[in-house]
């Protein structure tokens, strides 16, 4: 299975989908940190995550999947959403809250 493969199998098999540096316990930047919290604010309790830094394959990868440069990388439903400063504006806004919930 290629990395594309394995990143697309995730991103469609859970709901919410969070790549990031780090756990959600231990983020290891705060970019992902933020992301993290925004996520537990919005009431998402089955979160699934990828941490990147142990899986330097799928870190260059999901950058080219998703065609965005930096990580964290949120997906919804099989969805691109986007990365730390769009789930924030996202969020201030309701319209994150709203995608959750569908």
């Amino acid at each position: 299975m290629s990395v594309q493969d394995t990143i697309r199998e995730q991103v469609t098999g859970h709901k919410v989908v969070l790549y990031m540096k780090g756990t959600p316990q231990f983020p290891q930047c705060g970019f992902s940190a933020n992301a993290v919290q925004i996520l537990k604010s919005s009431g998402v309790t089955d979160l699934f995550t990828v941490n990147v830094l142990a899986e330097p394959e799928i870190r260059q990868g999901i950058k080219e999947f998703a065609n965005w440069p930096t990580i964290p990388q949120l997906y919804i439903n099989g969805e691109f959403v986007g990365g730390s400063d769009i789930m924030k504006e996202m969020f201030q806004s309701g319209e994150l809250q709203k995608i959750i919930a569908a």
